[in-house]
């Protein structure tokens, strides 16, 4: 039986990061660990180059059993301990003498999270790229629709006109933050190196040297080296936590904007159109914004489980008894749905259909009511601010009362007609010239290199 085939997190289904962070693929990243850490060990002459050559090629999750592992991790409460043993026994099977260097001086934890940072890596890589096609995405939108004006909505309720195009640089630009907080956990990534107690201890017994040591293990790797054992120090997965609640929060904004722009009675934008995607079970008409909420629903879970790491900072002693533990099916739903909501706001942002002429019947829904902001600041520097505002109340309650417009209101004020003709008055009203510096901000953030992945 297929083991969490994502039919409950169907965000992630299908999509790159599922292959990344799965149960074989955390396997191999501990024995690449293992095979990493006797590797280091010749390097320093501290074990024969021939049996690290063996246990580099026997170093394939294929020849483990999966299933039995993880039952075997029952007895010791990790999958280290049961991993060691049948290794070894794989090792023993090609090269007796090879077998004995398999773990040497090392201790589950090492391996264990070694092997998280590993997957961490690669799985933030994957984050990245797709990161890097959605900016670019964005910043193209955002450049299209510079000037596209459509009203801005503040606490639900339309506010004052902005752009479509400034809506797009603004997800562009929380996504940029969030790839450039990205870049920096992962060129940091560190290997766990202490042995039993943190100490460096059993390594020391077979003659290494703490540096040398720990210097080998980082470039077999690839991984950086920590001033500290951090067994119990648990600052790297807390920092994953963090830029992972982040990411996916970015990716959440833009998920949610879209939602809400999908409504039926706003309908400026639509997903893209897949034949059956979206399809209702009860009813036929409906064609539900599904990426979206996708990716909403990973943005909405990620936050919590990296509460949960964060909270895992509070380890006793040299090691934990639990803490440590929880962390891992934490860690990996955090990558997995972030990785998966990346990737799915890729095909959301490539595909989004924009629809102008839904935004400018929908800036008219309020007349000329969304400018007033504008017309009390052009009044003011002739009459003051609280007249210009009592004036412009004043209109838009008879604008009301009467079913007109409210330039045609203003234009029966005898203090208006003596300042404001016609013409003015048409060009104040007029929600689609009151967008602000919107085309300025877009063009200065789009300016903002696009960010490329390591």
């Amino acid at each position: 039986m297929t083991e969490d085939a994502g039919l409950l997190s169907p965000v992630r289904a299908g999509t790159p990061i599922e292959t990344v962070v799965s149960d074989a693929a955390w396997l191999q990243a501990m024995l690449d660990a293992e095979a990493a850490l006797v590797r280091a060990q010749a390097n320093l002459s501290l074990a024969p180059r021939e049996a690290a050559e063996v246990i580099t090629a026997a170093a394939r999750a294929e020849r483990l059993d999966l299933r039995a592992l993880s039952l075997q991790a029952r007895e010791s409460a990790n999958p280290v301990v049961g991993l060691v043993r049948e290794f070894t026994r794989v090792v023993a099977a090609i090269d007796p003498a090879a077998a004995e260097y398999v773990h040497r001086g090392s201790t589950s934890q090492d391996i264990f999270d070694t092997a998280a940072m590993l997957i961490a890596r690669r799985a933030l890589r994957l984050v990245r790229s797709d990161l890097a096609v959605l900016t670019e995405t964005l910043s193209g939108l955002a450049e299209r629709h510079r000037d596209t004006a459509l009203a801005g909505r503040t606490l639900a309720l339309h506010a004052v006109p902005t752009t479509f195009g400034l809506k797009a640089a603004g997800w562009r630009q929380l996504l940029l933050d969030a790839d450039s907080r990205v870049a920096t956990v992962l060129g940091s990534l560190p290997i766990s190196l202490g042995g039993a107690a943190g100490t460096l201890a059993g390594y020391l017994e077979y003659g290494a040297e703490p540096d040398s040591l720990l210097e080998a293990f980082a470039v077999e790797t690839g991984l950086s080296v920590p001033v500290l054992p951090w067994h119990t120090l648990r600052t790297p997965i807390a920092d994953l936590a963090g830029v992972l609640a982040q990411c996916a929060g970015a990716l959440g904004k833009f998920a949610v904007d879209v939602q809400s722009l999908t409504r039926t009675e706003v309908g400026e934008v639509t997903e893209p159109h897949v034949p059956g995607r979206g399809a209702s079970s009860a009813m036929p008409q409906k064609r539900n914004p599904v990426l979206a909420t996708l990716i909403r629903s990973a943005s909405l879970q990620v936050p919590a489980l990296a509460a949960v790491l964060t909270q895992c900072m509070l380890t006793e002693d040299e090691r934990s008894a639990g803490a440590w533990h929880a962390e891992w099916t934490p860690l990996r739903e955090c990558l997995r749905l972030t990785g998966g909501a990346a990737h799915t706001a890729v095909e959301l942002a490539r595909g989004l259909v924009v629809r102008p002429e839904r935004m400018r019947a929908n800036l008219a829904l309020t007349g000329a009511n969304i400018v007033t902001e504008r017309l009390v600041a052009t009044f003011a520097q002739v009459w003051g601010k609280t007249t210009a505002k009592d004036l412009v109340t004043g209109a838009m309650e008879a604008a009301e009362r009467n079913g007109t417009a409210l330039a045609t209101e203003l234009a029966t004020l005898p203090e208006i007609t003596g300042r404001f003709g016609e013409v003015d008055l048409t060009r104040l009203c007029d929600p689609a010239t009151y967008t602000g510096a919107a085309a300025w901000l877009v063009t200065r953030a789009t300016r903002q290199a696009h960010p490329r992945p390591s």
